[in-house]
């Protein structure tokens, strides 16, 4: 039969491994709710007003210039359909992009 204090000794190495195992899982998940996620909409962020948008939502166009005076590498992000490729744009250039999913949500730099 165990005495007493090897019942406390036993007892308070039992709760000391116990705490050491919360603590090591405590890091990281202290970092997993501080970091943000990397999809691909958060990743990214808006494009600058420079980048001009000419949105026709009937016909599902968008006509995106860079009036920036810098290369800009931006995407058309569709909601509820397939979002754009990233795409190069220099000083001055304009592409115009249709869909047929979904609808225009918005310009984002990638």
């Amino acid at each position: 039969m165990k005495s007493s204090r090897q019942r406390v000794v036993f007892a308070s190495a039992a709760a000391t491994a116990a705490l050491a195992g919360l603590l090591s899982l405590a890091a990281p998940l202290a970092a997993a709710q501080t970091s943000t996620p990397l999809s691909p909409a958060s990743a990214q962020g808006t494009a600058p007003a420079c980048v001009a948008r000419d949105v026709v939502k009937q016909a599902k166009k968008v006509t995106i210039r860079n009036n920036c005076g810098r290369t800009m590498h931006v995407k058309l992000v569709i909601d509820w359909g397939p979002d754009g490729q990233c795409w190069t744009y220099r000083p001055g250039e304009a592409r115009t992009w249709t869909w047929s999913q979904g609808s225009y949500g918005k310009v984002v730099t990638c």
